[in-house]
C-alpha cells in the first residue's frame, strides 16, 4: 500500500520520462502511473523500463490525469500530478506532498512564478496567463493562485468530490476554480523550474496550441465561475 501515488501524463515525451521516474525519490516512487495518450515515440517502452506502470488513457490532458488518478493505488489518500518533459522538479516531490500527508492542507500547487526559473523555461505569455488567472479566481472567490503549473498534489478525496470534467487543457484551472469554490485549504509553494529535457510543448511550443489551449482555460474558467457560489 502506497500513500502517496504519482500521475504522469505523457504523449510523446520519450526523450525525459526515463529521467523523470528516476528523479523522483525512493520514498515515493512505489506507485509511479504513466497515463499515455498515445504516443508513438516509445514513450510507454521507456517508462515501463525505467519502473512505472503505464496505462492507455487516450487523448486530452484532463482525461489522462484522471484515467491516471482512478488507477491509483487503492490505499493512496494523496495523488501528485507531474509532467512527463523534466522541467518539473520530481526530486523535490517532498515539498508537494509532505503537507498533504501532514494533513495540513487539501490541495498543493508548485508555484513557477514564485520559484528561480531556467532562462527559457516559462514564455512571458504562460507567466501572464497564471498571473491572470489567479486574479480572476481571486476576484471571484478570495483565493489566490500565481500560476497553474501541473506540479500538484491533492486530497484523494477531495479530488473525487470536485467532480473535474475538463478533458483537456482546462484540467489544471478548473481544480483550482473548484478547490477554490469548496473552501478547500490550499498552499502555493515556490518551486524551482527547468527547462524540457526534449521535444516540443504541446502549448506554449506553437502559436496554435498556445491558442487552443487558451480557449481551453478561458471557456472552463467562464463556465465555472458563472455558477452561484456555494452558501457558506
Amino acid at each position: 500500500m502506497h500513500p502517496v501515488s504519482i500521475v504522469i501524463p505523457t504523449l510523446n515525451e520519450a526523450e525525459a520520462i526515463g529521467a523523470v521516474i528516476r528523479e523522483i525519490p525512493l520514498p515515493y516512487s512505489g506507485n509511479v502511473i504513466v497515463a499515455d495518450g498515445g504516443s508513438t515515440d516509445g514513450t510507454r517502452e521507456v517508462a515501463q523500463a525505467a519502473g512505472a506502470r503505464v496505462i492507455e488513457a487516450g487523448r486530452g490532458y484532463g482525461r489522462a490525469c484522471a484515467a491516471g488518478a482512478e488507477a491509483a493505488d487503492p490505499g493512496s489518500r494523496v495523488i501528485v500530478f507531474l509532467d512527463g518533459d523534466g522541467a518539473d522538479r520530481a526530486d523535490l516531490i517532498e515539498a508537494i506532498a509532505g503537507p498533504m500527508l501532514a494533513g495540513a492542507q487539501d490541495l498543493v500547487l508548485a508555484s513557477r512564478t514564485l520559484g528561480q526559473r531556467e532562462p527559457g523555461a516559462m514564455l512571458w505569455h504562460q507567466v501572464l496567463a497564471g498571473r491572470l488567472a489567479g486574479l480572476g479566481i481571486g476576484l471571484r472567490y478570495g483565493v489566490h493562485y500565481t500560476d497553474m503549473c501541473a506540479f500538484r498534489a491533492i486530497d484523494r478525496a477531495a479530488l473525487r468530490a470536485l467532480c473535474l470534467r475538463e478533458t483537456t487543457y482546462g484540467w489544471n484551472i478548473e481544480m483550482q476554480l473548484q478547490a477554490a469554490r469548496a473552501g478547500l485549504r490550499v498552499l502555493e509553494v515556490p518551486m524551482p523550474y527547468r527547462r524540457r529535457i526534449g521535444g516540443a510543448s504541446k502549448v506554449a511550443g506553437s502559436v496554435s496550441g498556445t491558442l487552443r489551449a487558451s480557449a481551453r482555460i478561458g471557456a472552463t474558467y467562464l463556465r465555472i465561475a458563472a455558477r452561484p457560489a456555494p452558501r457558506a
